[in-house]
């Protein structure tokens, strides 16, 4: 967004290299759920470096806050001179001010040190609906944001307070409060619709010159939302200063996701937090050098651990269904539930994802065109080869036809290099194709027709036609492409079972190192 301070320009530091330290200024939380302690792991998550300085001790866990403590204001300009006094502040949340002295004792030393970042999080309604400010503290907390905010981060009822309305009911109607309260003050304003009863829980930030950019994100059916705010708030303070103009697409994707996996923690009885480091873990996972989880030994039974997710395309034989039962044992069911498959499915997956996993299935396609082509010239019978030379040609063109037509419709950069992840993948179809027996080479193409239509036909149950990416889900849930799947899995069972047991064993190791990498390729655009 225009308006929004550009940190590179404010000092002098390459934005993509720094660390930018944030501060927060905000009340505690002893069970880390909010306050500063979710500020410290949400600045941290986002890539920042952390601070705080403490405004109130708050006794408060997943049920409630039972008391508050707040320090004599002296101790609180000690805590801001400590940190101003050593440190370049790039960017500053507020949380919990609390009351006319202190609101009054931060806006004095904000003045007097000015940063080029304020994030407000006007802490003055609980969920609950209860009022948490007196009257003279609201009036100073409006004039709070007025004075320093680059951007105020209110829920529902404290974007009612603001604008002196009642709660919005609709995401609608909390822009249009939004966009007055923005042009109003002169400041940003982020509307979160995870308040609203129904729809998505998107998020919007509205500038007061009027321009709106909306982040869609899914509503989360759990009762772990304790911090929401001070994390969105303090995450946004952290991506401001890294990357302006992604810093709320950043921020909402990634506390969509924190949100989602809050009931695989274990804190607390009440509303318990969310897990800031899940995206964290994620990443870290998928950067590992663990070798796959591959079964090498074609004669070993597959363990009868847990029931095997069925196909919608069924195997063509004993020896299709037996490389089923060994990705749907590891690999399938991770490649469901990727962050980028879930956002595909509901259509809130972000453009610029879209557009960069294009660009590569783009590039993917070219090469996978050659390597059918290899399989074909390697194929024992006539009827194979001419199957897969059709590939080649027929099903590689019609979907190239749909990448050419959408890139350029929406302005998409086509010559872009492919990833790690895109030239590993092709590279290993490539070689395998090329070094290896046809019975291999046919059974490590084999994941891009029958996992990509898995996963087409996953996505089509959701589709509809004004979903945002209608046209991709209708070609890969479809019947021409389906049919493409049947014909490869007859070509490899056929290959199968004439195959011995090393040449077997061979090409399950191909087909689950492709399973592998059909995981990658759709992951790859949510690590960017």
């Amino acid at each position: 967004m225009t308006s929004l301070p550009d940190p590179a320009s404010q000092n002098g530091q390459s934005a993509a290299s720094a660390i930018p330290n944030i501060l927060s200024i905000a009340g505690t939380d002893p069970t880390g759920g909010a306050g500063i302690q979710a500020d410290l792991k949400s600045i941290s998550a986002a890539g920042g470096y952390g601070m705080c300085v403490v405004t109130a001790l708050v006794a408060q866990n997943t049920h409630g806050v039972r008391s508050i403590h707040v320090p004599p204001q002296d101790f609180l300009k000690e805590q801001l001179d400590a940190v101003f006094d050593d440190v370049e502040v790039d960017a500053v949340k507020i949380g919990m001010l609390g009351d006319v002295d202190t609101t009054k004792t931060v806006s004095d030393y904000l003045a007097a040190h000015p940063v080029p970042i304020v994030v407000v999080d006007p802490v003055m309604v609980a969920t609950s609906g209860d009022r948490l400010l007196t009257e003279d503290a609201e009036d100073a907390m409006r004039q709070f944001v007025r004075d320093h905010a680059s951007v105020v981060t209110p829920n529902i009822p404290e974007l009612a307070v603001l604008t002196g309305t009642t709660p919005a009911e609709t995401f609608d109607e909390a822009l249009e409060q939004g966009r007055e309260y923005a042009k109003a003050a002169g400041v940003s304003v982020v509307v979160k619709g995870g308040h609203l009863k129904e729809g998505y829980a998107s998020n919007a930030l509205v500038t007061s010159a009027g321009e709106v950019e909306i982040a869609h994100v899914p509503r989360v059916d759990t009762k772990n939302t304790h911090g929401t705010g001070c994390s969105l708030s303090s995450a946004l303070a952290a991506r401001l200063a890294i990357d302006a103009e992604g810093a709320l697409a950043w921020t909402s994707s990634w506390l969509h996701e924190a949100i989602a996996h809050a009931d695989e923690l274990n804190v607390g009885t009440g509303h318990g937090p969310v897990d800031h480091f899940h995206r964290s873990r994620r990443l870290a996972a998928a950067a590992s050098t663990q070798p796959w989880k591959l079964i090498d030994d074609w004669t070993r039974p597959t363990a009868p651990s847990s029931p095997v997710i069925e196909p919608k395309i069924p195997a063509a034989g004993p020896f299709t269904r037996e490389l089923w039962e060994k990705a749907a044992r590891t690999v399938w069911p991770q490649t469901l539930e990727l962050p980028f498959i879930r956002a595909l499915r509901d259509g809130t997956l972000p453009e610029e994802q879209f557009a960069f996993y294009l660009v590569q299935d783009a590039y993917y396609l070219r090469e996978y065109a050659r390597t059918l082509a290899t399989v074909s010239a390697k194929a024992p019978d006539a009827e194979d080869q001419v199957w897969w030379s059709q590939s080649a040609t027929v099903s590689i063109e019609a979907e190239s036809d749909l990448h050419r037509s959408w890139i350029a419709q929406n302005d998409i950069e086509a010559d872009t290099p492919p990833s790690p992840v895109t030239l590993g993948y092709v590279n290993m179809l490539t070689s395998t194709a090329a070094l290896r027996d046809y019975v291999v080479g046919a059974t490590a193409v084999l994941p891009c027709f029958w996992l990509y239509a898995e996963v087409g036909l996953h996505l089509a149950e959701n589709n509809r036609p004004d979903h945002p990416y209608n046209a991709w889900l209708s070609m890969y849930g479809g019947e021409d492409f389906t049919d493409a799947v049947r014909m490869a899995l007859q070509s490899v069972e056929k290959a199968l079972s004439g195959a011995s047991e090393k040449q077997r064993a061979d090409a399950e190791e191909a087909f689950m190192h492709a399973c592998y990498y059909e995981r990658e390729f759709f992951d790859q655009a949510s690590r960017r």
